[in-house]
């Protein structure tokens, strides 16, 4: 089968062919690969190449075409590839969430739109991420919960890389009218093949936080402890988990932790593009700036997201 690669990643090859459009195929199922045009590869064991495909004459097996020679691996070890190009548009991808719920009983809607756009470069990728959860009652906005955030990442070496992000949030249950948030971290993969990543990172945080109260504003460096797992499952039905728990130490207000925790599966309903599911997520404050009743919030959310790229 023969046209322009797009893609793998997660255990799936996506390539458009002239007639029959974007196709998808699982990675058990390729046996070579060739192509001329330059890629970025990432094996399993965290190697990263630049450069094009060949075959071998050996089952499952490929070669890697670079500059300086050719390099010949397994196509099991292959868990990422994607093409090197020039136009900003091709080299960036996201999706787009939109979730409604609504109570007649209560008079109670709860309104949802998050998406991420990301730019890829050798070895580096900016990510734009934003998420706004708002909840009306009776005409009545009655509480929100927003954050956006702006990230720079870079591959190291094999499974190490670093981020570095600035985000914005706020979050009327838990008294929080405004922080802003300059995030420093190191990530290591401990699992990532082609069903599934699973990662973890720390660093440092400093942030500014504005309450809802006149208590004054407040600079804070704290701690941050991560662990995310992504899941993508080709088979039907098919299935994709994002899951990730964060936990947020202070260093100068005594006493005082947080804990975020988000879980979002979905199933295709059209190809890979068009996917319903739900989002999760809870929050939790030791000690807000904001005397209030309710140290936690959490929220769940139908939603449906379109993927391009």
């Amino acid at each position: 089968m023969t046209g322009d690669f797009k893609s793998l990643n997660y255990g799936v090859v996506t390539w458009k062919m002239d007639g029959m459009g974007t196709i998808s195929l699982e990675k058990p199922k390729i046996n070579t690969i060739k192509s001329r045009k330059q890629f970025e590869i990432k094996l399993k064991n965290g190697l990263t190449y630049f450069g094009s495909f060949d075959t071998s004459g050996l089952k499952r097996k490929v070669n890697i075409l670079m500059t300086n020679g050719k390099h010949l691996v397994s196509i099991e070890e292959i868990v990422e590839v994607y093409p090197i190009r020039r136009n900003f548009w091709l080299r960036t991808s996201g999706n787009f969430n939109l979730g409604l719920n609504y109570s007649k009983g209560s008079d109670i809607a709860t309104i949802n739109f998050s998406g991420n756009l990301m730019y890829r470069k050798r070895k580096s990728s900016f990510n734009l991420s934003w998420n706004n959860n708002t909840t009306y009652q009776a005409d009545t906005l009655n509480a929100t919960k927003s954050d956006g955030s702006f990230d720079w990442q870079r591959l190291i070496k094999k499974n190490w890389s670093i981020i570095t992000q600035v985000g914005i949030y706020q979050n009327s249950q838990l008294g929080a009218k405004l922080r802003l948030n300059l995030i420093f971290a190191g990530i290591y993969d401990i699992v990532y093949n082609r069903w599934n990543r699973l990662y973890t990172g720390a660093g440092f945080t400093g942030q500014r936080e504005t309450p809802y109260d006149t208590t004054g504003i407040t600079n804070d460096m704290t701690g941050i402890v991560f662990v995310a797992w992504k899941v993508y499952k080709y088979t039907n039905p098919k299935i994709w988990v994002d899951a990730g728990v964060s936990f947020i130490p202070y260093f100068t207000t005594a006493n005082r932790n947080r804990t975020d925790i988000n879980v979002s599966p979905k199933i295709s309903i059209v190809g890979n593009d068009l996917k319903l599911g739900f989002k999760f997520y809870y929050t939790y404050d030791t000690n807000p700036l904001v005397d209030i009743n309710s140290r936690s919030d959490w929220g769940i959310n139908l939603e449906i997201t379109y993927s391009f790229h």
